[in-house]
């Protein structure tokens, strides 16, 4: 089994768009920051690198340029070359080894983010083509631009857990396919004035959780990494959680950590994908109308599959717990099946309501389908 890293950019990041939130603990999307394996994606070739992600972590307007370096590896038997590197914007210099790489030769990929336009959050790109490579290869480069240098306290101090250092205790990993296993991390830091031996208990099967370096020297940081496998009979959103023991000492809070687990198509024939399921649903969103709270609202979406196989729903995940999935329906190839829903509107503020249904499926063309219900609740 190989391992694939997802990168998953910061919530406040300059690409990412608002978001609703409620009032709840902060969520760190977690960084990857070193790559043990690739996708198992077709066709790919044989250039391997030593990190698909570079996190800056938190840095100053003082600190200047940036600089970091990706190093790749050729594991094939022939020759291959990096063709070309386009950073995302300008703000990002970038210089790459340009002769061919032997079997077995490394090469290196530099870049430098001028970090000149004030305090923000970053995330830069950097596309790789490489020779006898289907697709391009995609570095990031993350972090967060202070205006002034802050200490350990003010970056990790509010969800510390005694000298435990956290910008949050919830952590998103984003996207897991079937048959992988994803690896992310976090920083954290030492708060205290001695060293802070860190190990967890009470951990969720199908994940791994450890800290290095561990013990974290006072006043220091540390890489929290978590490793989720992917379990053949969890689909969705799935939430893992472990207890951090500090200095032999068992912590009064968990920390948890999600991610979504779909269908791993890369694994299906060509053939498999291309007699995959379609399925077409009538409507996207279910309006109830107007109603007073605590009238029961049940809603049904219908579709119909235009594939060559059945059109099966691993897992839907309602947005809101107000919403309760009663019952799903495949349909055969050519046939038609449903979603039936409950919205308890007794459980929903007052007003427009819209909730987000996602349906995690075995169609190669709409592995996601996302719905909504939506009304005005009196």
């Amino acid at each position: 089994m190989k391992t694939v890293f997802w990168t998953i950019a910061l919530a406040a990041s300059l690409l990412s768009c608002g978001s609703r939130t409620a009032n709840s603990a902060p969520v760190v999307e977690l960084v990857a920051t070193e790559t043990i394996g690739l996708p198992e994606v077709p066709d790919e070739g044989d250039a391997v690198f030593d990190k698909l992600v570079h996190d800056f972590g938190d840095v100053s307007v003082e600190d200047g340029p940036l600089t970091c370096t990706f190093t790749v590896t050729n594991n094939g038997k022939e020759p291959i070359a990096l063709f070309e590197v386009v950073s995302s914007c300008g703000c990002t210099d970038v210089t790459w080894t340009r002769e061919p790489l032997q079997p077995g030769k490394s090469g290196t990929i530099s870049a430098t983010f001028k970090n000149e336009d004030g305090p923000f959050p970053f995330d830069k790109t950097l596309t790789v083509y490489i020779s006898g490579q289907r697709k391009p290869v995609i570095l990031r480069l993350r972090g967060v631009v202070h205006e002034k240098k802050k200490s350990l306290s003010e970056l990790y101090g509010a969800q510390k857990l005694g000298d435990f250092g956290l910008k949050a205790r919830e952590y998103k990993a984003g996207i897991l396919k079937q048959g992988l296993t994803v690896s992310e991390m976090a920083t954290v830091a030492n708060l205290g004035k001695k060293p802070l031996e860190v190990s967890f208990t009470e951990v969720s099967e199908h994940l791994k959780v450890s800290v290095t370096p561990n013990p974290i020297p006072a006043g220091s940081t540390a890489s929290l990494i978590f490793t989720i496998e992917a379990a053949p009979e969890l689909y969705g959103k799935q939430t893992y959680s472990a207890t951090p023991v500090l200095n032999g000492q068992k912590a009064k809070a968990p920390l948890t950590v999600w991610a979504s687990t779909r269908e791993n198509f890369d694994r299906w024939t060509e053939q498999q994908r291309n007699d995959g399921a379609i399925p077409v649903f009538e409507n996207s969103t279910a309006n109830f109308g107007t109603v007073k709270a605590g009238t029961p609202v049940e809603l049904t979406f219908n579709c119909s599959n235009r594939g060559k196989s059945t059109f099966h729903i691993y897992q839907a995940d309602p947005e809101d717990p107000a919403l309760k999935v009663l019952e799903i329906r495949d349909a055969e190839a050519g046939g038609k099946g449903f979603v039936r829903v409950q919205l308890n509107t007794s459980a929903v503020e007052k007003g427009e309501t819209v909730i987000m249904l996602t349906l995690i499926t075995n169609s190669p063309l709409r592995p996601v389908v996302n719905l909504f219900v939506a009304g005005q609740v009196l």
